[in-house]
């Protein structure tokens, strides 16, 4: 292992997180577990319950009438994407204290939420790949970056303006200059707090999804999403320069530029309605 990535990893083991996470994951742990059991935990963090009311009542689902109790939306929704939206919560509150002149944590979300709505829409359209596994793993597939940012921001910097100035994506100034990229990172991270190794996967491997060895084809829709996502939040042409996708992308998924740049606009409407969980 490369000596710095041991740092910025030995830094991952400080971290924990939330109270409400570990305690969600403690009743799904149980075969047995209840609708009731998980609405509790959720009840217990005012704040928690009302983001997920608000996002359940919002334009994304449209259920007929208003969702007015945590048990009625995880009756909704279903367990696995409470977990996911209540672990994307949580790993946004295990980093809320980085400074904002390292990085626009609101920005950081924006793109990271962008890029859950387009991965949801890529699976749907390839079909038989997990929806609530591919948002869950476009929410945290940029997560390595906040680790670097806490654990070597100065050098993290450094990457991100080597990159901007080259013309190059970032994962590519961070392996030349670091040895590693954020990706590898991510998946580290996300394997200390023992998450599936699914999502460990789709993370590690979303900037090269060739190298995916069980799940290739849902790290490619990653993959797509992210430079979809950073075609809307950084202004760039999607599978152009530093956001072209890997070509075996195409043969893996079924899709073409064209189909992924037609969700554009579904995308949009969905990425605005998932945001109003994270504001």
């Amino acid at each position: 292992m490369v000596p710095l990535l041991h740092d910025v990893l030995r830094a991952a083991h400080l971290l924990s997180l939330p109270d409400i996470y570990i305690r969600l994951r403690q009743v799904l742990d149980n075969p047995e577990y209840t609708v009731a059991e998980v609405a509790a935990v959720i009840e217990k963090d005012p704040a928690m319950t009302l983001r997920l009311l608000r996002m359940v009542n919002s334009s994304l689902y449209s259920f007929a009438a208003r969702v007015d109790s945590v048990g009625r939306a995880v009756t909704l929704l279903g367990s696995q994407q409470i977990h996911d939206l209540v672990l994307a919560t949580s790993i946004g509150l295990t980093f809320k204290g980085i400074s904002s002149n390292l990085i626009d944590m609101q920005r950081f979300w924006r793109r990271s939420v962008h890029c859950a709505a387009a991965c949801q829409h890529l699976a749907a359209r390839v079909g038989e790949c997990g929806r609530e596994r591919l948002f869950v793993a476009g929410l945290l597939h940029d997560i390595g970056h906040l680790l670097m940012y806490q654990a070597i921001p100065g050098l993290a910097q450094q990457a991100l303006v080597r990159a901007l100035a080259d013309g190059q994506p970032v994962y590519m100034a961070e392996r030349s200059l670091l040895g590693f990229d954020y990706a590898v990172v991510g998946g580290e991270l996300m394997r200390l707090w023992e998450l599936p190794e699914s999502l460990v996967e789709l993370v590690r491997c979303h900037l090269e999804p060739e190298r995916a060895q069980h799940h290739p084809v849902e790290t490619a829709l990653v993959h797509l999403g992210a430079l979809l996502a950073g075609s809307e939040q950084e202004n760039g042409m999607f599978d152009e320069g530093a956001l072209a996708a890997a070509p075996r992308v195409w043969t893996a998924t079924g899709l073409s530029p064209e189909e992924c740049l037609a969700m554009r606009e579904t995308i949009k409407h969905d990425f605005e309605a998932i945001t109003q969980f994270f504001s």
